[in-house]
Parts: C-alpha cells; structure tokens; sequence
C-alpha cells in the first residue's frame, strides 16, 4: 500500500535580498501590488518590507509591457492585491533572477503524513509530493515522517533498506517515492 505524504507551505517564504537601509538580508512580501501605467505601458511590482527596519522595496513583476498584452485576468489580481498571485510569483524562477532574490522556506512548511501508522510493517511504501516548490532534503522529510534521527536515515540509506529511484541527498522541490524495508 503507497502512502501519501504532502509538503504542505504554512505561510509565504521570506524572501533573501540585501536590505539598502539596514543591511539586513530578508524581506516578508507585503501581500501588495504597485501598479503603473504610462500611456500603453505598464509596470507592476510587488512589494516587500524588511524585517528588520520596514523598508520598502519593489520586486518587478511586470517591465514596461504593453498594456494590450498583459491578460485582463492578471490585472484584475494585481488590482485586487490577490494573496494566491503573491505566492505563485514569489514562486517563479524568472521573477526571482530578473529581482536576483532567493526564498528563505525555513519554518514555512510542514509535512502531513495523513496519520499514516506504519511503523509495525515490514515494508512502507512512500510518495511524497509537493504542494508547492519548496527545497527540502529528503533525508529531513524522511527522518521526520518516520520519527528517526537524520543520521538513521542516512544509515537505513548506506546499507540499502531505506531505496529511491530518486538522489536523496541534497535538496528537492519535486514529488518522488521511496520504499523503507525493515
């Protein structure tokens, strides 16, 4: 029987980016857009604050677009200041090297194993998926969705009880399975 475990985002990332005012390296995202049109063109930010001192700074979502172009959709969620879009962009590779940020995602996840009880099985069979792009290590995920230390389960995976058809060292963002025989 495969179980089911999900890296579920509890909250937004913070997002890593050298603060001008303070020298401070992270930002939460306001949850805000900045939206301005100049004629046919139009720009569009998101807006994050420093943790430390509350300076402002505009993450470019949109760079001299024509407004024709841009989906009537998108610029009804970048009026309304839509909480979803926030995430999803702050998500987005190219949104992330165009602004030349990196998402802080310690203690902005959890991972629900759905109360599966295993530990009395001889085999368990895992998949793990991912609700959002969140870099984890799958040694951590592992070792806490089966109550061990990180150094058993890079035991268990050295002397091939604990398998992936998957790297496990180093980090993940995308779904993988991997079978623990006891």
């Amino acid at each position: 029987m495969l179980n089911n475990w999900v890296v579920v985002p509890t909250r937004l990332p913070l997002i890593h980016r050298r603060c001008h005012a303070c020298a401070s390296e992270r930002f939460r995202a306001s949850g805000k857009f900045r939206v301005n049109a100049n004629h046919k063109l139009i720009d569009a930010w998101l807006l994050a604050l420093c943790t430390a001192c509350g300076e402002t700074v505009k993450l470019t979502v949109l760079e001299r677009m024509n407004v024709r172009s841009v989906p009537l959709e998108l610029l009804d969620r970048l009026h309304g200041n839509d909480s979803g879009l926030t995430a999803k962009l702050l998500q987005d590779p190219v949104v992330q090297r165009r602004n030349r940020i990196a998402l802080d995602w310690d203690n902005a996840w959890r991972l629900d194993t759905g109360g599966s009880d295993h530990p009395d099985r001889e085999v368990i069979d895992v998949l793990v998926r991912f609700a959002a792009r969140i870099p984890v290590r799958p040694v951590r995920l592992i070792a806490e969705g089966c109550g061990l230390s990180r150094a058993d389960v890079e035991r268990l995976i050295t002397e091939g009880t604990l398998v992936s058809a998957v790297r496990l060292s180093g980090k993940r963002s995308g779904d993988f399975t991997f079978t623990l025989k006891r």
